[in-house]
């Protein structure tokens, strides 16, 4: 369950001074949430590396497609050699 806190930092009156997370701190917090990230295994990282990359070939096929069309309908409408 979410709690609203309107804009104020969770868990400090909002009258109170902010203080600075020292680094160790940070360090250990930025651990604490890598920690519950759900890696990918192997299979799923080449099969998203996999859909990634034929997705770019897709798109760069069709881009250097709609280019070289406009190109030829601009040489053709306005002359060219």
């Amino acid at each position: 369950m979410a709690i609203d806190t309107r804009g104020e930092t969770a868990g400090k009156p909002s009258g109170e001074k902010k203080s600075r997370t020292t680094p160790a701190l940070f360090y250990r917090q930025v651990v604490n949430e890598l920690r519950k990230v759900i890696w990918p295994t192997r299979k799923d990282l080449v099969t998203y590396t996999t859909v990634v990359l034929v997705f770019v070939l897709i798109m760069v096929a069709i881009v250097y497609g709609l280019d070289s069309a406009l190109g030829w309908a601009v040489l053709k409408v306005f002359g060219g050699s």
